[in-house]
């Protein structure tokens, strides 16, 4: 089996392939202080949690966007799992062109996005990934990466507001009732998700209308499930983009 690692600022998905099957798939969260002994007993205890054994990992790929876990996850598959991980970088063929001013400084779950998207839906595309940030990743009919809107994630805004308040509390994120909110919990959610939402199906307006590209749009990450219902927009749901996007990396490499 080939096992995926994917790295993000707050939390780490893995899956788990059977050839071009992704059998599982879990995640743990990111944590720069934690050791890879660490991160290799949280592993451990996963996959024994889902009967998988170790031994039949017989290769490992790694997009990570936090340098020290991307070193710890290298080492975890070394000393734990006795494979040498494929680190998605420079140097890794993607089998797409990056057309951006420095394609050094796009992060790797950008590119393996585009690379999955392509492949699965064809060209052109636009990759909305809800995670930490909410990632527009605008690819042309061809798989070029074209380039992309970063923009505040649900969880960071809804922490901003929380934080910087002195009476704002937490709420959970979730499709409120009304818009017009009649109490500050509602008022909150109307704000974050509604506005979101909002902010999400107009720059896809303004992405097509910059661009004049009218492909497929593709949602992914953590609250992809949560706005696609309410963003007619978006064509495919596809949650696991990412692992499915390193996995087909590691293929186009794994020969070298």
């Amino acid at each position: 089996m080939l096992i995926a690692f994917d790295v993000s600022n707050t939390r780490v998905g893995v899956g788990l392939f059977d050839g071009e099957r992704l059998a599982q798939s879990f995640s743990m969260s990111t944590d720069v202080r934690r050791t890879p002994d660490e991160y290799s007993a949280l592993l451990g205890a996963m996959l024994s949690e889902r009967r998988v054994s170790s031994s039949c990992i017989s290769s490992a790929v790694i997009g990570s966007v936090v340098p020290p876990v991307t070193d710890a996850f290298a080492q975890l598959c070394s000393r734990s799992l006795d494979v040498r991980a494929l680190c998605v970088g420079a140097g890794t063929r993607t089998g797409i062109r990056i057309a951006t001013h420095n394609p050094r400084e796009l992060g790797t779950d950008r590119v393996v996005n585009a690379v999955a998207a392509h492949r699965l839906y064809g060209g052109p595309a636009i990759v909305v990934d809800f995670s930490t940030a909410t990632s527009f990743d605008v690819v042309g009919v061809d798989g070029t990466y074209m380039g992309s809107v970063i923009a505040p994630g649900l969880t960071l805004s809804a922490e901003a507001l929380f934080e910087h308040t002195s009476r704002l509390p937490r709420v959970d994120l979730m499709i409120p009732r009304v818009v017009v909110g009649k109490d500050t919990t509602s008022a909150l959610q109307s704000g974050l998700v509604f506005g979101h939402i909002s902010m999400v199906r107009g720059m896809i307006g303004r992405i097509r209308a910059e661009t004049g590209l009218e492909g497929s749009v593709i949602a992914t990450g953590e609250f992809a499930t949560l706005v696609a219902g309410e963003a007619p927009e978006i064509d495919h749901l596809e949650p696991d983009l990412t692992l499915i996007g390193l996995r087909l990396i590691y293929e186009l490499n794994h020969d070298r």
